[in-house]
This record gives structure tokens, C-alpha cells and sequence, in this order.
């Protein structure tokens, strides 16, 4: 990096610094006392008190810079200061983390794009290794982006190169004392950036009240209905059971998963399926026996003690849970129990989408459902498919191998009907059959 301004080794800067000792105005120990005249301009001072009792201790500083000539201008003026010792002199972010951890310096000085990964690296590794050291940021640029890349690498000061000598020192004492050292020239980007974040955070925390708030409304009913589809005999086009599907009543429209998506976003989604839950079952009274309601739930509910709950006093056998796929899997042991909980109050397991998603062999065998639905995506045009049908046969012959039921989605032509008969697909469900309606409706 290059220097620029008051870095210069030699001549006016930190060349030309006078040093002048006087009694404390405290009655203490002498404050070492700096004076730097800097182009010719006004003389300022700067004290670095260290201490109010017992001998000097100095300030430990260690320096990080690619560029030679202003390691040794930094090096003269700690050197020149009675209040500062220098510990180590890197080149790059390596050596500059090796010093530190050897040494433990109460301050780091380190160049922002220096080799090694430069200070973003630099700084996060010295506090890893010696986390009283105080990092000062020291780099040619001023950009927004670059002082808060090494602000949240644990920088507590930022100096642009170019910042007269006492800058240094006033910085130097400011970040031992606790406080943190934004030079002029980057105070103003740093503010603006932090407003424009708390702005940002403000709008977001605002959006997601609203957002909690819709989905409160559907978990406590408002908005919220199931419509239930018929699901046949494909042989007979008898009905045997139906499956209830949540609608959401609100602006904007949306399909139902991405309202349940959007409460899992805002810690609403157990909630929320559970108040579908209670809707959906609330209508199997209605339906003539032996049909059966399946309803979907998500893994997280399965595993939840409080969707058992809702299931005690329901006719199990009259029920089917469908695992949908939405989303991964992440304890297949815990599902498994819960499921297994659910098996032996007598209810039957279905897996949602079966081909598409996140649906897979593996899958279906740690669920080991009882029955297997196929996605409407692969129904669609199985009658002029051969990539769908192959599919479609083969999940059909998985499920006769492992004693489970199929029932084939989104059946909305007599086509596809004829086709899924001779692959060996008992049961179904689409348009062909019944759009989702109210339960009066469907029954």
C-alpha cells in the first residue's frame, strides 16, 4: 500500500516531533507529552497517561504493513513516544498473527490489505489468540464497505493513511481507554450506515409483526377453511375416503404452502397446521362410514406432543396422516418414533408427492408408510408419457412389493385414469372425480 500525506519517515510528519516532560498538573507521576508540528501548522499536544501509581507501564503495540516505508515511520513514532513500546513489526497477516500471540500487544496497528488475508483475517485471528489486544484499522481507503468488514472483525479504531501522527496517538490512548476511534473522514459512512440499518431493521421488524399478526388470525380460525377432495375406488369410482385440504381467505392470494411457509418463517408453523388440524377432523363425524379423512402434516408436527393430543379422541382408523415433502427430513429416528406412536393408536401413514420433492426410496423406507400417493406431476399426461409411466410403474410395483396402497393425484382425464388401472393403481383422486368442495358437498 502506499503512503500518502503525513506518512513519511523522514521530514515533516513524523520526523519532525518534539518531546516535553513537566510536572503533573495531578501531583502524580509525569505524563509523557507529545508535540507534533505538521506542515508547518498549529501545534497541538497529546498526552498518554498510563498509570496514576507505581513506575511507567508502557503501552505494548504491535504493526502490520506491507509497505516498508511506513513500517519504519510507524516504528519511529511508537519509538518516540515514552508511553509506547513496539513488540513486532509484520509484513503480512501471518506474521502479524504469530506476533500477537507471542507477544499479546494491549494495541494492534494492522494495513487492511495486506497480504495473508489481510486485516478482516489479521484482526479476527489476534483476538482469537490474545483477546485484550485493541485492533486499529489502518488502510488508504474510506468506503463504508471496508471500514465495516473490519469493524466486524473486531476492529475498535479506523484510521485512513494519511492521518497525522497525534491522530495515531489519540487513537492509540482512546482504544486502550475502552473507547472506540473512527477517524473524520470515515465517521460520517459508518453513521449512514447504521441508520440505514436500523432503518432497515425497523422496516423488517414492522413487516414481520404484520406477518405474525395474519398468521395469528388464521391459527385462531379467522380465514382459515378446508375443502375436501374425494378419493375413489379407480376400478369402481367408488368413494372411500377424502382428504382435506386447508384454503386461506386473505390478501395477497396465495397457494396454501406458501401460508404455512411463511408461518414456519415466523414461528407460527406448529400453530397453524395444528389449527387446520382441528378444523379438518371437525368434519369426519360428517362423513358416512367406513370413509376414512387424511389430512397433511408436516414432520415437525408429527413429532410434536401437542398434535397427539388433538388425535386422543378421534376414531383412528378412520384416519390418515400425509407426511408432505416440502422440505427435508431432519431427525428420521424421532419421526419414526412418532409415527410409530401414531400406528398403534391404529391410524394409517401416507407419504405426500411420492416423485417429486424431496420424496425418495430412502425416504419411504425409513417412513415404511402404509400408502403411497403419487404426484400429480407424474399423473399428468401418463397417458402420453413414457418417462412418466416407467415412473409411475415403478413406484406401482414398489408399493404391491411392500404391501402398501396407491392412490395416484391430480387424475383429471379418462386417459390418464385407463393408464393408471393398467399399471396396477387401485386408488385416486383429481378433477376427474370431484373438485375440492365443502364437506356437504363432497360426501
Amino acid at each position: 500500500m502506499r503512503s500518502s500525506g503525513s506518512f513519511r519517515p523522514t521530514g515533516q510528519g513524523y520526523g519532525d516531533r518534539r518531546r516535553e516532560r513537566g510536572p503533573p498538573p495531578d501531583g502524580g507521576r509525569p505524563h509523557g507529552r507529545c508535540r507534533s508540528r505538521i506542515g508547518g501548522g498549529t501545534v497541538r499536544t497529546v498526552r498518554l497517561q498510563l498509570t496514576s501509581r507505581g513506575p511507567p507501564l508502557k503501552i505494548r503495540v504491535l504493526i502490520a504493513d506491507d509497505e516498508p516505508q511506513l513500517r519504519s515511520a510507524l516504528a519511529d513514532l511508537i519509538a518516540s513516544e515514552d508511553g509506547l513500546t513496539l513488540v513486532g513489526a509484520a509484513a503480512d497477516a501471518d506474521e502479524a498473527i504469530r506476533l500477537a500471540t507471542v507477544n499479546r500487544p494491549e494495541v494492534a496497528i494492522v494495513d487492511v490489505a495486506m497480504p495473508g488475508g489481510g486485516g478482516p483475517r489479521a484482526a479476527r485471528e489476534i483476538l482469537r489468540s490474545s483477546p485484550g489486544t485493541k485492533v486499529i484499522a489502518l488502510s488508504a481507503h474510506e468506503d463504508r464497505a471496508t471500514v465495516l468488514e473490519m469493524l466486524r472483525a473486531g476492529a475498535v479504531g479506523y484510521l485512513v493513511k494519511g492521518t497525522a501522527p497525534d491522530e495515531i496517538l489519540r487513537s492509540i490512548a482512546q482504544v486502550v481507554a475502552g473507547q472506540a476511534s473512527l477517524s473524520a473522514e470515515v465517521m460520517g459512512g459508518v453513521v449512514h450506515e447504521l441508520s440505514t440499518q436500523l432503518r432497515r431493521e425497523e422496516s423488517a421488524s414492522a413487516e414481520r409483526r404484520v406477518r405474525e399478526e395474519r398468521i395469528a388470525r388464521f391459527a385462531f380460525g379467522e380465514g382459515l377453511r378446508i375443502d375436501y377432495q374425494p378419493i375413489v375406488d379407480l376400478r369402481t369410482r367408488e368413494q372411500v375416503g377424502v382428504e382435506a385440504l386447508s384454503r386461506f381467505e386473505s390478501d395477497p392470494v396465495r397457494a396454501p404452502d406458501a401460508w404455512f411457509k411463511e408461518a414456519v418463517e415466523v414461528g407460527l408453523g406448529i400453530e397453524l397446521e395444528l389449527a387446520a388440524v382441528r378444523r379438518a377432523v371437525a368434519g369426519l363425524s360428517r362423513l358416512p362410514e367406513p370413509m376414512y379423512l387424511s389430512m397433511n402434516a408436516s414432520h415437525r408436527l408429527a413429532t410434536n406432543a401437542w398434535f397427539l393430543e388433538e388425535l386422543e379422541d378421534i376414531p383412528a382408523k378412520r384416519l390418515v396422516v400425509e407426511i408432505t415433502e416440502h422440505e427435508p427430513v431432519d431427525d428420521y429416528d424421532e419421526l419414526s418414533k412418532a409415527l410409530d406412536t401414531l400406528r398403534a393408536r391404529g391410524i394409517r401413514i401416507a407419504i405426500d408427492d411420492a416423485g417429486a420433492g424431496f420424496s425418495s426410496l430412502r425416504h419411504t423406507l425409513r417412513i415404511a408408510p402404509d400408502i403411497l400417493k403419487i404426484d400429480m406431476s407424474i399423473t399428468h399426461d401418463i397417458d402420453k408419457d413414457r418417462g412418466r409411466r416407467a415412473l409411475a410403474s415403478a413406484l406401482a410395483s414398489f408399493a404391491e412389493e411392500m404391501g402398501m396402497a396407491v392412490i395416484a393425484e391430480g387424475v383429471e382425464e379418462g386417459a390418464e385414469l385407463a393408464t393408471l388401472l393398467e399399471l396396477g393403481v387401485r386408488f385416486g383422486q383429481g378433477y376427474l372425480f370431484g373438485h375440492p368442495a365443502a364437506l356437504a358437498s363432497t360426501a
